[in-house]
C-alpha cells in the first residue's frame, strides 16, 4: 500500500513537472528547468514530508543543479523555476530551505518560495 502511494506521488510529480515547465522561462544556455527538475524528482519524498531527509540521489542530483547555475541568468531562471515548483507541487518551505545544509551543498540559488528572483546574483 505504501509502495502504491509512493509511486502515485512520483508519478504526479513528474506530470507536475511539465505543468512547470510550460510556466517556465528557461535560458538559452546552461541548465534548464526541465533539467533541474528532473535532476531533483528523488528529493520529492523529502520535499513532501514522506522521510526525514533527503536520500544520497537527491543530494546528488542538488549538487549536480548546484555546479550547473553558473551564471546570473541561469541562477535567476532556476529561482523562478523553483519557486513555480514549490507552489506547484506544495512543498513544504521549510524543508526546501533545509536541503543544502542535508546534502552539504553551497546552493548558489535561493531555495526559498518567497524571494525575489531578480535579487539573485
Amino acid at each position: 500500500m505504501e509502495k502504491n502511494t509512493m509511486s502515485c506521488l512520483v508519478l504526479a510529480f513528474g506530470l507536475m513537472i511539465i505543468l512547470v515547465l510550460n510556466a517556465s522561462a528557461s535560458p538559452s544556455d546552461g541548465i534548464t528547468c526541465e533539467e533541474a527538475l528532473t535532476q531533483l524528482i528523488t528529493c520529492n519524498p523529502y520535499f513532501l514530508g514522506s522521510v526525514p531527509s533527503p536520500s544520497p540521489t537527491c543530494c546528488k542530483g542538488v549538487q549536480n543543479v548546484s555546479q550547473q547555475a553558473n551564471t546570473t541568468t541561469i541562477r535567476r531562471s532556476l529561482c523562478e523555476c523553483f519557486e513555480t515548483a514549490a507552489k506547484a507541487f506544495q512543498i513544504i518551505p521549510e524543508r526546501l530551505k533545509q536541503l543544502p545544509q542535508l546534502c552539504k551543498v553551497q546552493v548558489p540559488v535561493p531555495l526559498d518560495p518567497t524571494v525575489d528572483c531578480n535579487t539573485v546574483p
